[in-house]
């Protein structure tokens, strides 16, 4: 990944990648306002047809991805809950050594990262499971149901990749 050499780690938020948290919080607030939104004007299983790939609907997921344990008798929401959190806790100490303006993608791509996880993790930890409502497909063919936080997550996970590739091109280019 990016390399944390240059970061400054006594210059405080200033430099650091926390200067990306506002976004993680913009997020987390997009993420929890449309789930709330959703639980209140649909009922479970409804759907409204808004492209011919993409529906809105309104289903809980008490398993991880793609429902992975939804169907267990609870321990899997502690389980998940604490792995989000510990995951967090990482992200906010990557993020604290990186340099947020020289190194913006990655910091970036971990503010989101970290958003999605604070987003589910607070679902779980207040209803028990994750609202999903966005649901996409091809004919008779699903994609598992997601949310705002589950975006955040995939689109910050791009950018992490997208940043090692761009590093390892530059680290080529370096040697030659």
């Amino acid at each position: 990944m990016s390399d944390t050499r240059d970061a400054d780690f006594g210059a405080g938020a200033g430099r650091s990648g926390w200067i990306w948290l506002p976004l993680s919080l913009l997020m987390i607030g997009i993420d929890q306002a449309s789930k709330l939104w959703i639980v209140h004007h649909f009922a479970e299983y409804e759907r409204l047809h808004v492209l011919p790939v993409l529906d809105i609907t309104l289903w809980y997921n008490k398993g991880a991805a793609f429902s992975f344990l939804d169907d267990q008798n609870g321990w899997q929401r502690w389980l998940f809950s604490g792995l989000a959190v510990v995951v967090g806790i990482g992200l906010v100490v990557w993020l604290k050594r990186l340099n947020g303006r020289a190194q913006w993608l990655l910091s970036c791509a971990l503010s989101l990262i970290l958003a999605g996880a604070i987003g589910n993790v607070i679902d779980r930890l207040r209803i028990g499971h994750v609202v999903d409502f966005i649901l996409c497909h091809w004919d008779n063919h699903y994609f598992p149901a997601f949310n705002v936080a589950d975006s955040a997550i995939t689109v910050g996970a791009v950018f992490l990749l997208f940043d090692a590739w761009r590093e390892s091109r530059g680290a080529k280019r370096a040697s030659v």
